[in-house]
Parts: structure tokens; sequence; C-alpha cells
């Protein structure tokens, strides 16, 4: 049995730096260990609630049960093609580290999304993506941990209903799966993608002409560490909010009241920058009581100090209202209030 610790504070376990309580506490290593967790009758019952790196997760109260930190670790070549290599990652791997790991060894596809915090088991979760490329893009498949049958199952990419920040572990199978690994389908003969925000900019200031993914890496690490706090110095959970995405009509109509809002043509119609938004309300850079809308980008919601979890759950609140109220667009969090 893994150790138990009782009381603990999570301040260390969520990027916020929130300091609140679980009553009980554990760590596991191995599927073995989680399995024990799960059969033990102190814990048969009791509320459980997985935690990685605690990078999109806003918790707002003490937690009244068992928090089960995911710890387990360890990167596999499964299989090698002529063009593509597959990769099993476990899932309490830092996705940084993975992706700087994929880098070293020449495999491309999510060197775009360098620098983003949490885990890799995180990743298909909230189907993470940034600067034009997402999980879905580069995913293979993932086993997970049914925690009813106690039996590990498969997904594949269809299986895992991806969506915008969306998964099927976000909505019906919500709270019913541990994922333990994830593999991914990733190329040996890498297409740089550089179209996507200031990557090109970036680039040419480091005079960069004909880029490798370890040069997008870089570039895109350089961009997100000019706009984005470090949680380790600021707590914050990264983008807090969704893009939200509105019909073609919906988008005129805002076009002819607001004729500079930043949006983005998708399948369905656009994604309006939520920062964009935030920012015309006037949030970006205020600071409310303890926490408030970063101040180079007004997506970030950042904990000043001493902020509890209720506290920034009601700026979230009073800026989706506000945004609804100038524009009728509903902006809904990325993060997972608890």
């Amino acid at each position: 049995m893994p150790h138990i610790e009782q009381h603990k504070s999570l301040k260390k376990y969520n990027t916020f730096g929130l300091d609140v309580n679980a009553d009980f506490f554990t760590s596991i290593n191995s599927i073995d260990e989680l399995v024990e967790v799960l059969n033990s009758e102190q814990f048969l019952s009791m509320p459980k609630m997985f935690l990685g790196g605690g990078s999109n997760v806003l918790l707002t109260k003490d937690y009244h049960g068992l928090i089960i930190h995911n710890y387990l670790k360890g990167i596999d070549l499964v299989k090698r093609e002529e063009d593509f290599v597959y990769v099993k990652a476990a899932s309490g791997e830092v996705w940084h580290d993975f992706v700087l790991y994929c880098i070293d060894n020449g495999f491309g596809g999510v060197e775009n999304m360098s620098l983003i915090p949490g885990s890799v088991g995180a990743g298909p979760m909230q189907n993470i993506g940034a600067y034009g490329v997402e999980m879905k893009d580069v995913f293979h498949e993932l086993e997970a941990f049914n925690l009813t049958t106690l039996q590990i199952e498969k997904f594949n990419n269809a299986d895992c209903k991806f969506g915008y920040r969306e998964s099927v572990f976000k909505n019906e199978k919500k709270g019913q799966y541990f994922i333990t690994s994830v593999t991914f389908r990733l190329n040996l003969n890498p297409t740089v993608n550089t179209t996507y925000g200031a990557i090109q900019q970036q680039l040419s200031v480091m005079n960069v002409e004909h880029p490798t993914i370890k040069n997008v890496s870089d570039a895109v690490i350089a961009i997100r560490s000019s706009k984005l706090p470090n949680p380790a110095v600021l707590g914050n959970s990264g983008s807090f909010f969704k893009n939200p995405e509105i019909s073609a009509s919906e988008y005129e109509r805002l076009k002819n009241e607001f004729p500079n809002v930043i949006a983005y043509p998708t399948n369905a119609g656009f994604k309006v920058a939520a920062g964009w938004l935030i920012e015309q309300c006037g949030w970006k850079g205020k600071v409310v009581g303890s926490c408030g809308s970063h101040k180079d980008q007004a997506l970030v919601l950042v904990n000043y100090g001493n902020a509890s979890g209720d506290e920034i759950y009601q700026l979230a609140l009073a800026i989706q209202d506000s945004v609804f109220e100038k524009f009728q667009v509903k902006i809904i969090p990325e993060v997972n209030i608890i």
C-alpha cells in the first residue's frame, strides 16, 4: 500500500498555488499501487480525485476525500515505420519534458505545444493545443484504467471524441477512467508548422530562415515566456477561458457592432479571441483583492499571493458576466473548477 498522508496541503500540487487541504493524499508510482488504493476498504466509498501537474484545476475549497497524485513515469519507443515513430509516455510524465525528449530524438509533431504546463495524461483529457497544433493531430491511442471494473481499456482517436479543449473524458466518461499512458504517432521527416500566431516573426528575430523542430520549439518557448507568467513565480493555470465558437451570423453581428473584433474562421463558424473580449471589458491588468487578470494577457487569471480559489472563481464569474453583457457572447472556463 502506498503511503497515505492526512490533512495534506495541496499548495504545491496546483499551479494557482492555492492552499487548500485534502483529507487524505497519496502518490502512486504504478498501476498495482492504484489497484491497492482503490481496493482498500478505507477508501472504497470515499470521493477520489486524480491530480497530475495541477495546471488545469481551480480548487475552491478543501477536498473531503482522497487525492491520488499521479507519479507514473516512463517513455518507450513502441514501433518505428519508414516515416513515423510511435512513442508511449506514462501519464505522470511532465508534458514539456516529453516534448523536449521528442525534439532531442528528431520526432516531429509536438514542438508547437512546447511549454504547455501539466502532465501527459491531462493532454488527451483537454485535447491540449497551441499555435495551430492539437493533441488529436499527434495522438495514436491511450490506455485508461476503468475505475469500476479495475481493468485497462484502450481508446483510439475516434473513441476519445476530441473537440476544442474537449474529449470524452470531460463529458460522458468524466470521472470513470484514469489515463495511464498515451501513445503518439510522430513524424521522422517533419514538416514544421510556422503559420500560426507570432512564430514566423519570432523566427525572424532569431535569424532562422530554415527552421527545424528545435527552432520552432525555441520560438514557441520564447513567445509563451514573454506573454504568460511562470506559475512558479505567479500562480496561474494558463488560459482560464476557452475561445468561444460562434456561428457566421453571430460573427456578422459582432463585426458590425465591433469592427476590430479578433476572430478566426472554423468549420462551423468563427472562433473569437476570448482575451480580446475580456480586454475590451477593461479587465486586462485589473487587480481584484489578491487576484486579477494578467497585465500582458487578459485570458490568464493570476493569484497575487494569498487569493482563495473562491476569490478567483468569483472574478471569473464577474468577467463572464461583463463579456456577455457587452457582446452577448458566453465565455466558458477551460479550467476544471472543483
